[in-house]
């Protein structure tokens, strides 16, 4: 009986929409490293397919031997260390699994988006 003044001026409060981010595949550059394990499968940001033809692939990423030169869509720097890398992607077997499919080229003016 004590409570019940504390209860009547509680209101309730409507829940406040939730914003999600985009998932925007085109914002992905700098350092990337390339996660093979499945037990680390969910510290990654989105699941790729590396892919060999440039026609199907979702993104043509120019791999660039130097950081500070990875800083355009589809330009990466593939780490082989995760904690200096800025994205973190698992790469799978299966095409059907992936959010996105990835081709290398060789040429920088190739690399693209195309969502």
């Amino acid at each position: 009986m004590t409570l019940l003044p504390y209860l009547a001026a509680a209101q309730p409060v409507a829940p406040s929409p939730v914003t999600v981010a985009s998932n925007d595949i085109c914002r992905i550059y700098g350092s990337v490293y390339l996660e093979r394990d499945p037990k680390y499968k969910n510290t990654a940001a989105y699941t790729v397919y590396l892919g060999d033809e440039e026609a199907f692939a979702s993104m043509v990423v120019y791999r660039e031997s130097n950081k500070l030169f990875a800083d355009a869509t589809g330009v990466w720097h593939i780490t082989n260390k995760k904690a200096f890398a800025d994205h973190v992607l698992y790469v799978t077997d299966n095409r059907n699994f992936a959010d996105f499919t990835v081709h290398f080229t060789n040429v920088r003016s190739y690399a693209a988006c195309r969502p």
